[in-house]
């Protein structure tokens, strides 16, 4: 993997907001993360960091070209993918469109639908639904309004119809509008009006059943303080939308234009939402995601440097040829890492692509301990004697182990090295803490080593 030092701490004021949802009422009382996986993304768990100990953003690794938009009804600005798992298949919808040398649009604008039975080698199948030039045989599923950016989920509310298994948004400038399917391949406007007007809308706006809320969720493009930005929202029906708001970040965070989001739970840890954000510079109209994390939906801890560079293969460094689709999956024989999806090569003379690309399984930030070492304590932990699984990699000439102590800050247990690296391992103890209900702090002492998260289980 790539990776890139950060400086990354949290205004006391995001912490507050993130105590809402997930603190005890009493901040002197030790957190309850249950039988919960727990990243490093954020401070959340983070008591102390010494000497030569940071969080460490990570870069996912390129790999195949996955998907070509070569066809006469795409072309190089075919884009605003949206990929998610359904059962044994997996699921894409995107935009069809192309432009000449002059950025002039060639054609209208179309939904596109394609499929996979491994996230890596996609088909577009001739599904007879839309005429183009004459002719059925294309994987057009949407040629009326919205097409611009029309954004689809599958739609896992029990509640749901089941002519509405699917849902999506098209947006305009009047707004967002509301659409369904029984197999995400036949849709039908829900309504003639928007269900969200207040809004830029240019980008690809987003929503998706929330199961521990109870709700839809939505995310989209808005122009506020002079930037490029995103705004959220709640529904029960997804037609009335309530509590919208601006997405806060922690203080110095920098004003910049935000296109697209790509939010989503992270489904290993469902109550930490994963967005990656397109940062756009308005002079170059070139664009780069970057991530950014939070507890409770609304306020984000944003990081500065990109998760895919412009200089990731290949041809990124165009107009708005770097753009992270939306979704993220670990594909079938593929237990340790997760796969994303990134845009390339658009606006130019050859059809756009998009790649994709690798992360270790949790592996967003870790908590690295570089050459000298140091030290990481944890915030208390309410501990009720299970087993502690980590997610770690320890490299040659490395160290990695964990202290257990107790409210008074005496050591009650002691780890036995870990070495190599291993996605949610046992740690065998040297010193077995008791085994009985109380109030902890793990402390982990790294050295040429990553961690990425915790669960006691």
């Amino acid at each position: 993997m790539n990776h890139k030092r950060i400086d990354f701490r949290p205004a006391a004021g995001l912490l507050l907001l993130l105590s809402l949802a997930w603190l005890p009422v009493r901040a002197d009382e030790p957190l309850d993360i249950g039988s919960r996986l727990e990243l490093f993304v954020d401070d959340y768990l983070i008591g102390e960091m010494t000497e030569d100990v940071h969080q460490q953003l990570i870069e996912p690794e390129p790999r195949e070209v996955v998907l070509v938009t070569d066809e006469p009804w795409e072309g190089n600005t075919s884009g605003y993918y949206s990929l998610f798992r359904d059962g044994d298949i997996y699921r894409m919808i995107y935009r069809g469109w192309q432009h000449d040398q002059e950025k002039r649009a060639a054609h209208q604008e179309v939904t596109c639908y394609a499929e996979s039975v491994d996230g890596i080698h996609w088909t577009k199948p001739n599904l007879g639904l839309f005429p183009w030039n004459g002719s059925k045989e294309n994987n057009i599923v949407w040629l009326g309004p919205g097409t611009h950016n029309f954004t689809a989920f599958r739609d896992d509310n029990p509640k749901a119809s089941a002519d509405s298994k699917y849902k999506a948004f098209g947006g305009g400038s009047g707004g967002l509008l509301p659409f369904q399917s029984p197999d995400c391949k036949q849709w039908k406007l829900v309504q003639d009006q928007p269900v969200i007007v207040n809004g830029a809308f240019d980008s690809q706006n987003l929503a998706f059943w929330d199961p521990d809320q109870r709700r839809y969720r939505a995310y989209w493009r808005y122009f506020g303080d002079g930037v490029r930005s995103i705004r959220t929202a709640t529904s029960r029906d997804f037609i009335s939308w309530e509590e919208e708001a601006d997405l806060r970040y922690q203080e110095g965070t920098p004003r910049e234009h935000l296109y697209t989001n790509a939010i989503q739970k992270y489904f290993r840890a469902p109550h930490i939402f994963i967005g990656f954000p397109t940062r756009y510079d308005a002079k170059s109209q070139q664009v780069e995601p970057i991530l950014m994390t939070s507890r409770d939906g609304q306020s984000f801890a944003r990081y500065a440097e990109p998760v895919i560079a412009q200089s990731a293969p290949k041809d990124r460094d165009h107009n708005r040829s770097n753009y992270m689709a939306w979704g993220m999956f670990e594909l079938p024989g593929r237990p340790n890492e997760i796969s994303v999806y990134a845009t390339e090569n658009y606006y130019e003379p050859t059809p756009g692509r998009l790649r994709r690309f690798v992360y270790r399984v949790d592996g967003f930030v870790a908590l690295r301990g570089s050459a000298d070492g140091g030290t990481v304590t944890t915030k208390k932990l309410r501990y009720q004697g299970q087993p502690l699984l980590l997610n770690y990699q320890v490299r040659p000439e490395g160290e990695l182990s964990v202290q257990v102590l107790d409210e008074s800050g005496e050591m009650i247990g002691q780890s036995e090295r870990l070495v190599g690296e291993a996605v949610d391992e046992p740690v065998v103890w040297k010193l077995a803490p008791p085994n009985h209900p109380q109030a902890v702090q793990l402390r982990f002492k790294l050295k040429n080593a990553d961690l990425f998260s915790l669960r006691l289980k």
